[in-house]
């Protein structure tokens, strides 16, 4: 694997997201993970998962630079993946913790809400969904992950305006659960992640998946009339501007 690396203890899998300095998420990354995710769901010997990056990223979300040169087919296959990635997260019936190392905007932060509990390195560091402002819809789906834990009028306010939150206004709103500091992030994910752990499985996963069963439905439902809306956005002159202006701001850095 060239994007995630994984080690497994006492039960445990710690996935570190491992692709450059900013784990930016293109199609091999989205593949290796999506994988990875559904053999431990399938692995009676592995409980639960810890989600990590490295300082001072989680992950900066969507590779940018390498999805504004896609054709209109990869294009396409790329949101199909992610999509499907995405709801297979929401929907992975073992505990998953993020400790999230760092930035976290836009897919970052997707990542990060379909975990079942978030803790944060306390830092300047952002956190949120900021697609609008870069010219990206936000499909129906990834709004209701992101209401699921901060409400509606949260998550429109925020979602519309492209805000990001430093790790304490996202601790204010329940976008994370947790601050610790950077050196105890990954212990701080342990002890949570094993009180879930040490839950009767079967109850555990099933009590999940009752309480996210419409943020599931909403995610496992065709997506074809929201991708078309998507794509169709993604290729207007407006948005391509956009990001053209983006990759020449980040090819400068």
């Amino acid at each position: 694997m060239n994007t995630i690396k994984v080690s497994v203890k006492d039960r445990l899998a710690t996935i570190t997201l491992s692709r450059g300095k900013s784990n930016a998420l293109n199609r091999e990354f989205i593949t290796e993970l999506d994988d990875m995710l559904k053999n431990i769901a399938a692995d009676d010997n592995i409980g639960g998962v810890i989600l990590t990056g490295a300082l001072p990223f989680f992950s900066a979300g969507l590779d940018l630079i390498e999805l504004y040169n896609y054709n209109e087919e990869e294009t396409k296959s790329f949101w199909e993946l992610f999509l499907g990635c995405t709801a297979n997260m929401i929907s992975f019936k073992k505990p998953m913790v993020a400790a999230i190392s760092g930035h976290s905007p836009a897919g970052g932060c997707v990542m990060a809400l379909a975990c079942d509990y978030r803790i944060m390195a306390e830092g300047q560091y952002i956190i949120g969904l900021n697609e609008v402002p870069v010219g990206i819809i936000v499909p129906n789906s990834i709004f209701q992950l992101y209401a699921f834990w901060i409400g509606k009028a949260e998550a429109t306010r925020s979602l519309l305006s492209g805000r990001l939150y430093n790790p304490e206004e996202a601790l204010k709103v329940g976008l994370v659960d947790e601050l610790v500091k950077n050196e105890s992030l990954l212990t701080a994910a342990e002890r949570k992640i094993k009180k879930y752990m040490e839950q009767e499985s079967n109850t555990w996963s099933q009590s999940k998946l009752n309480i996210r069963e419409e943020l599931i439905a909403a995610a496992s439902a065709d997506q074809s009339v929201a991708l078309e809306k998507m794509l169709a956005q993604w290729w207007s002159p407006a948005t391509r501007n956009i990001l053209k202006t983006i990759l020449a701001n980040l090819q400068r850095k």
